[in-house]
Formats: structure tokens, sequence, C-alpha cells
């Protein structure tokens, strides 16, 4: 689905605009929304862009999944997952141990680093070595989730019931306020899995009332936990540093919904292009490494060019440098890891019978 590829790099686009334009005051020295003020109101709903990918993961995880064993699914999600995050840990190592970078340093030692390795950092209780691996550690947890759903067998009966109970325990857990519970279930985070789950139901079975059903339901979830992740921010930093609205952020929550539902239904429909694949393809290095390039540049442009020809210029590079580690880096890995199926050649007398039945 081409306009899947488009929806996931203005996801990215959307983070790469509030980190650059709004969050990263370490890296410019000063408070970015004070820099680009007509932008920031913007740029600060572009922290809801890992909500977009959340719900695109749970309607593309869920296609995965569909008739695929368990081996199959662990397989294609490691070889999906590790090479682009390793090669951005090996960056992120390389630019706080080997130059001055200060901004944005998590201070690891090597071995928070080999520990950040497996992906499952924070379980251990060590932090991220960059700010953005946050939202993998939720992608993890969904897929442990999947493997309860890919045991048991993906059929539309049990999918339903999966993402039924789940959207009852986010509920309920978000009333509770478990820190174990949360962890498990993530209440925040679960309406967009289930909502993507079940828009997959819709494109995949036809307009059902009951996956609708979920989409309304995680759609009102969402909105709650979309404000709260906001105005913790806004909290943080102070409203003319993250000048957001609750406002803003329910259209945004629902834009997002609709552009989702839209594209569920079939109502959009992109032709599938070498262009739309290579953006699709670059957006996970894009959002892995935009944080790296933003440090590696901005300090050092600051004081040369006027504010928004440093964003312009930081943006671009992070865009080439995530086209080159996709083309040759990412893309070869893969290939290396992703098992090779023997190939068959037909016996001789396969071939003669063949031949003889063509009038």
């Amino acid at each position: 689905m081409a306009e899947l590829d488009l929806l996931r790099f203005i996801a990215a686009l959307a983070v790469v605009a509030f980190h650059y334009l709004v969050a990263y005051a370490s890296v410019w020295g000063a408070r970015p929304a004070a820099l680009f003020p007509p932008l920031a109101p913007f740029a600060g709903l572009g922290i809801l862009g890992v909500e977009l990918f959340f719900i695109i993961s749970g309607f593309v995880i869920l296609m995965t999944v569909w008739g695929r064993g368990l081996g199959g699914f662990a397989q294609s999600r490691f070889i999906r997952l590790y090479p682009a995050y390793w090669l951005s840990l090996g960056a992120t190592a390389a630019l706080y141990g080997l130059t001055g970078a200060k901004a944005l340093d998590p201070k690891l030692s090597p071995g928070d680093y080999l520990v950040n390795a497996t992906m499952f950092q924070r379980l251990f209780k060590v932090t991220d070595a960059s700010q953005v691996y946050w939202s993998l550690w939720a992608e993890l947890r969904f897929y442990l989730l999947m493997v309860i759903l890919v045991i048991i067998g993906v059929t539309y009966g049990r999918v339903l019931i999966f993402s039924g109970v789940w959207l009852v325990a986010a509920f309920g857990a978000d009333l509770l306020g478990n820190e174990i519970v949360n962890e498990i279930v993530m209440p925040d985070y679960a309406p967009y899995f289930i909502a993507g789950m079940s828009l997959y139901l819709v494109h995949k079975h036809g307009s059902a009332w009951l996956p609708w059903l979920y989409v309304v339901g995680a759609y009102a979830l969402s909105i709650g936990s979309a404000l709260d992740r906001v105005h913790r921010r806004v909290d943080n930093v102070g409203f003319k540093n993250m000048p957001v609205t609750d406002v803003s952020v329910i259209i945004a929550i629902t834009l997002i919904f609709a552009v989702m539902a839209v594209a569920a239904l079939g109502l959009i429909r992109l032709k599938p292009s070498r262009t739309l694949t290579a953006l699709g393809g670059i957006t996970y290095p894009l959002y892995l490494f935009h944080g790296v390039v933003a440090v590696a540049l901005i300090p050092a442009l600051t004081g040369h060019m006027p504010p928004w020809a440093i964003a312009t210029t930081t943006v671009l590079t992070a865009v080439v440098l995530s086209y080159l580690v996709y083309s040759f880096a990412e893309r070869p890995i893969q290939r290396l890891l992703k098992p090779r199926r023997p190939t068959q050649t037909p016996s001789a007398p396969a071939v003669q019978v063949e031949k003889a039945s063509v009038p």
C-alpha cells in the first residue's frame, strides 16, 4: 500500500519538525520556538507523529502476521528493526565518544551502550542512548502481545476478541494506575495499535460494525492520552516554548484517525512507485538518525547561517543520510540476514511430460 509509505514518511517528518523547531533547546543553545515563532504551533503537533506511526504499525503488523507462524513473525521483526537500530546506536556512541558533542548526551558507559543494543534497555532501567528509542520499547511490547495472537492463530474472530480484551484492559489499567500493569497493557499507546488492527480488519473483510466500534473506542481513549502527553511537555517547558493548544491536539488526532480510516476503506489509492517505496524505506533511518545529524550540524552552523537556513540544511542532510543508510547499509544487511529459499530444479521426466502436454 503505497499510501502507507507516504503516511509513514509524513509521520517521520512531523517528528523531525517537532524536535528541530520546538524540542531541541540544548542543540540550538536557545528555545527553538523563539527562533521559529510562526512554525512552532504547527511543529509542536509533530510530537503526535509517533501516534500515527503506532496506528500504521497496528495495521501493518496484523497484515504481516496473517497466515504466518511464530518463527516467521519473529524473524521478520528482527530483520526489520535491528540493523538500522544498531547502525544508529553505533553512530550515537561514536558522536559522543569521538567528538566534543554535548547536546542530548545520554552519558552512558560502554556497558550501557551494550545493553541498549538489545533494545530492551528500559527493562533493565538503563537510559536510552537516543531520545527516540522510547517508542521502540512500545513497539517491542506490542510485538510480544502479538505473539499471543500468532500462537493461538490469527483469524478474524480471534483478532476481534484480542483487540476487545486489550481495549478494555487498557481502559482499566488507566484507571488502576499500576506500574507493572501499565508496562504490559500500555494504556497510553494501546488505543493506536488497536485502532490500526481494527482498520486492517475493515480493509481486509469489509465494514462490519464491530471493528468500527473498536476504532471509535480507541479514538476516544487516544484523545485523553494525546492531551496528557502534550500537557506533560507544556508543564515541563511552558506554553511559550510548546505553543500547542488542546483544540489543535484534538484536531490533529482526529485527522490522523480520519486519514487512516480513508486509507483502510480504499478511498485513497496511490500508484506504487520507486519514489514512494524509497520514502517509506528511509522513514525508519530518518527517525533513528535525525537526532545525531542535529547534534553534529546545528551547533556547528549556528552563528554562520540564519536559523531557517540551518534547519533546512539539517533536514535535507538527515533525509540524504537516511537514504544512504537505507540503500547501502540497511537493505544489504537485511538481505544477508534473510534466509535463502532453495531453488528447485524440475527433474528431466517432469520437463518431458510438461513439454508433451503443450499443444
